[in-house]
Formats: structure tokens, sequence, C-alpha cells
């Protein structure tokens, strides 16, 4: 028992040392998604494209909303720029065999109407917020000129 007392503090008392996976340190969960050495299955690559597509229609959203991007070529080029960006990720970065995961057709549509859905709403309300901000900002103004000019002058 005085020898596994003693085994424990030594332990204790060294420094740990990073483990080594293949002559790599352990890398953090962000670096992971940007290694094509990395190995996936087939629920983790999914979840890492739905996420991918996310941010990415989160931004887009909030961008074509800020600078009043409105009709069907700006929705077309969203739906190219999250599609192109998925299979960049997967076929150049990540380097992965597709027909492993379920081919072009499930990496590609996996999260595409959610993030759709997202990029529709965020572009919606964010435009709708900045142009009602920009509205009372300019009525209110207004308002304090026209007030100013209808007020009798005093002498």
């Amino acid at each position: 028992m005085a020898r596994a007392r003693s085994s424990s503090k030594q332990s204790r008392a060294q420094p740990q040392q990073p483990r080594q996976n293949g002559g790599h340190a352990l890398p953090s969960k962000l670096a992971r998604y940007l290694d094509p050495e990395a190995s996936w299955d087939k629920d983790q690559l999914l979840d890492a494209v739905h996420w991918i597509r996310q941010a990415l229609g989160l931004l887009c959203g909030l961008l074509w909303g800020a600078v009043p991007l409105v009709g069907a070529v700006w929705i077309a080029l969203f739906l190219a720029i999250s599609t192109g960006t998925i299979y960049w990720y997967y076929a150049y970065l990540l380097k992965i065999d597709e027909e492993e995961y379920g081919g072009h057709g499930a990496l590609l549509q996996e999260g595409l109407f959610a993030s759709f859905t997202l990029f529709l709403d965020s572009s919606v309300q964010f435009g709708s917020l900045l142009r009602s901000s920009l509205v009372e900002q300019t009525s209110g103004s207004l308002l304090t000129m026209s007030a100013r000019r209808d007020s009798p002058e005093q002498v």
C-alpha cells in the first residue's frame, strides 16, 4: 500500500506530456474540422456540414439584410455559395471519399433547408430592424424640424 501511495504521488508530481497521435499533438476540437487526416464517421461529418451551413446561412442573411439585397438572384447566389462551400469543404479540404458518407447528394443536402430558413429569417429580420431604426431616426428629426418651423417665433 505504501508503494501505491508513493507511485501515485510521483505521477502527480510529474508534469503530464501531451499525448501523441501519429506524430502530432492532440488537436483541438476546432482544428479537427480542418484536418484532412482526421477520421470521421458518417454522423460526425454530417453534423459538421450541418453546422457549417448554419453559420453560412446566418452570416449571409445578416449581410444580405444589411445591404438590402432582395430577389431571386440573391437567393440563388446564397444557395450557390452555401453548396459550393460545403463541396469545397469535404472534397478539397478534408479529401474524403463521398461515397462512404452517402454520396454527393447526402452531403450537399445536409442542413440545406434549415440553413435556407435561417438565411431568409435573419435577412428579413435584420433588414427590417435596420430600416425601422433608420425610419425612426429620420422621422424623429423631421418632426423636430417641423415643430420648430410651426412654432411662433419669439421676439
